[in-house]
């Protein structure tokens, strides 16, 4: 434990932005600058491949199945290895290690946000989508005003735990040299060199206590919106239900 701390003190700006402003930015900063800029921008493409599952056109949902189903079958190792050796090849200049995380990331969670989203697409009531039609909305209408909110709105704690496994699946970006919290932590390891325990003891409790938080906040949003959705507010009196009808009607206008 004296270890543990000894190597706090000596390391904790390394192991929290790398050798910034000296050097490159690293450490937890690129960590989380990777977890946050490759879930958002997996983000709208795993809404077009989720829409895209649900499709009544076979053209259109078979594809995008195929996609899902080769990302999410695939070891995300392997997916990093291809970008690296391939994207250099396609547009003929190197890129870094960062970006190469980035696009590996962006790929490879927009399929599993995808089925997220898919699934909290079918969880919703059929006759929502059939009365919407019944206003003359007419099938994309439907999908993006009336289904996809809800969808999302329910999928949010979702969202926030394969947030807690982007954080996680950055650390195998040590593997093409990528500066982030891993890297740094094998960093702190060679300068010390007879400490390793410690260091990577260090390392598993910052990913816990970073994950742990995470997902404590992902119940609490699954527990607010298991509650709401049961219509429980203030003083435990439930509400009326709303108006299906009328709720459409308002997103037709």
């Amino acid at each position: 434990m004296i270890d543990i701390i000894n190597i706090v003190r000596d390391n904790w700006i390394l192991l929290l932005i790398g050798q910034y402003p000296n050097g490159p930015l690293g450490g937890l900063a690129i960590t989380l600058l990777l977890s946050v800029a490759g879930l958002a921008l997996a983000f709208p493409v795993s809404i077009l491949l989720a829409i895209a599952r649900v499709s009544p056109l076979r053209w259109i949902r078979l594809p995008a199945t195929v996609v899902v189903y080769v990302v999410r079958g695939v070891p995300l190792i392997m997916f990093i290895f291809w970008v690296y050796f391939f994207v250099p090849l396609l547009i003929g200049s190197t890129v870094s290690g960062f970006t190469t995380m980035l696009i590996t990331l962006v790929i490879y969670q927009a399929a599993y946000l995808a089925e997220v989203i898919r699934a909290g697409i079918e969880g919703l009531p059929r006759g929502q989508s059939e009365a919407a039609r019944a206003l003359g909305m007419s099938y994309m209408q439907t999908i993006v005003n009336i289904i996809l909110p809800q969808a999302l709105y329910n999928m949010l704690p979702a969202m926030v735990s394969q947030f807690v496994s982007t954080i996680k699946e950055t650390s195998l970006g040590y593997v093409i040299s990528v500066n982030e919290l891993t890297f740094a932590a094998n960093q702190v390891n060679s300068t010390l060199l007879t400490k390793p325990f410690p260091v990577f003891m260090l390392l598993a409790l910052i990913y816990f206590l970073l994950c742990f938080s995470l997902s404590q906040f992902a119940h609490f949003l699954e527990r607010r919106i298991s509650k709401k959705r049961a219509g429980v507010g203030a003083g435990n009196k439930k509400p009326a239900e709303p108006d299906v009808n009328l709720v459409i009607a308002q997103a037709v206008e």
